[in-house]
């Protein structure tokens, strides 16, 4: 009690924060978990009905169509945005020019300020298959036909894939370079002094040294594998729906669209629970509490 009256001050400036997380998180929380239980109604009595929302959706082939959906387009965006800005941040690091650097950050950081919408128009104009850039290339330098990028079940994954990279590269590489920025100069010193080139330096040096930044990064990443939404619905169109729709879109639809607020709310425990078994797997396995 002695330490509680001697630190109050601390205790009353996080009571916010906690009464925050109280009331715009944990309670949602809870909420969201008696409703997994029950037929829920907007109006009327809302019995307890037990698992059924679960087995509802543990018996909808959609569910694990948009699951699958999830793995292969978060994964691609874990590996695919972990390693690019990764790559970037290690060239730019050797760049001498710092208004250079600076600028290219600068550059790579602007998408990561605009909304979905912004990116999604950017990527409907250029894979337009009237008037888009990448169409009209592949017509007049190429003589291939135009094709519709964002009808073709083919590429419409990997459009998200690209796409969400391309916004969040500038954010993950500025993580890398401060990583960088925070290395020893004499570790390059001493290296130099043992004659390794740039790559040695890059491979026996910058890398091992970025090892807590990496595991933190993929971690953070890990942990928006299931969250992805956004991006989603402003790209998808009926004709790549069955390729694209995740399992929040399969959440919106079932609780918004088909008002079904009992099946949702268990399909989003689900993606609850995904996301803590997939974040405690790279979790263990990239020793992260080891940073």
């Amino acid at each position: 009690m002695r330490l509680i009256r001697k630190n109050s001050i601390l205790y009353i400036m996080m009571l916010p924060v906690i009464l925050y997380f109280i009331i715009f998180a944990y309670y949602p929380l809870a909420k969201g978990l008696q409703t997994s239980f029950q037929d829920y109604k907007l109006m009327g009595e809302r019995p307890y009905i037990g698992l059924d929302n679960y087995r509802q959706v543990i018996h909808d082939p959609t569910f694990w169509d948009a699951l699958w959906n999830t793995l292969y387009i978060g994964g691609g965006i874990l590996m695919a945005g972990f390693l690019a800005p990764l790559f970037i941040a290690l060239s730019l690091n050797e760049v001498m020019k710092s208004w250079f650097k600076r600028t290219a950050q600068l550059v790579l950081y602007v998408p990561h300020l605009l909304s979905w919408v912004v990116i999604g128009g950017i990527f409907i104009f250029l894979l337009s298959p009237d008037s888009g850039l990448v169409n009209l290339l592949l017509v007049r330098v190429f003589g291939i036909q135009p094709v519709n990028f964002m009808a073709d079940e083919a590429w419409a994954r990997n459009i998200m894939i690209v796409s969400a990279v391309w916004k969040d590269m500038g954010y993950n590489c500025i993580l890398f370079l401060a990583g960088i920025a925070g290395i020893s100069p004499t570790l390059y010193e001493a290296a130099r002094m043992d004659g390794a080139t740039r790559w040695q330096q890059v491979r026996y040096v910058t890398l091992p040294q970025l090892m807590n930044t990496m595991k933190v990064i993929l971690l953070l990443n890990t942990l928006g594998i299931f969250r992805i939404f956004d991006q989603i619905f402003v790209m998808r169109n009926p004709a790549i729906a069955g390729k694209v729709d995740v399992l929040m879109m399969y959440t919106f639809q079932k609780g918004i669209m088909e008002i079904r607020i009992g099946p949702a709310a268990a399909a989003s425990f689900f993606v609850v629970l995904f996301t803590l078994v997939l974040a405690s797997v790279v979790r263990k396995t990239t020793r992260f509490d080891e940073v």
